[in-house]
């Protein structure tokens, strides 16, 4: 159920971080009405693309619970989450996610994430960075091994 308290929290860090050096955007991880785990955008503070609010958030709250499965967890952005934000959101199973500003806001102060939205609705050949598919029949191998284990982890 969602709680102002947290959401604040996340705006918060947003402000914050920009007094950091980081982007305005925060998060927050929460699970049975506690917070487990926060994430600011660390993009340009650490070279590293993927290092949005959302993603620092879920790498910490993965890492305090020793799982990558954080079913039952809510997430709280100080924005929609952009593709990637939103594939680990699924990835992690998070439960329910709760937003402030809207792709729409991200966009107008330069933080436009149409082009990935078009880009996913391309064939790999016809996009912006084109891809082409080499070595199936060597790289299926590792999948035909994956399928057969029979202790493998699912995820």
């Amino acid at each position: 159920m969602f709680n102002e308290k947290f959401m604040r929290k996340a705006i918060s860090l947003s402000e914050k971080n920009i007094e950091k050096g980081g982007g305005p955007f925060g998060a927050v991880i929460v699970k049975d009405g506690k917070v487990i785990a926060t994430g600011c955008n660390r993009v340009t503070c650490n070279n590293d693309p993927t290092a949005h609010a959302e993603v620092t958030a879920i790498r910490n709250a993965c890492k305090k619970a020793g799982d990558f499965n954080l079913e039952g967890c809510e997430i709280y952005s100080s924005c929609e989450p952009c593709p990637m934000c939103l594939s680990a959101i699924y990835w992690a199973r998070i439960s329910k996610l709760y937003y402030g500003n809207t792709k729409k806001d991200a966009a107008k102060i330069g933080f436009d994430d149409s082009f990935i939205y078009d880009e996913l609705e391309k064939s790999p050949a016809k996009r912006t960075i084109p891809a082409s598919q080499h070595l199936e029949k060597e790289a299926i191998v590792a999948f035909e091994n994956w399928e057969k284990k029979e202790d493998k982890v699912e995820y």
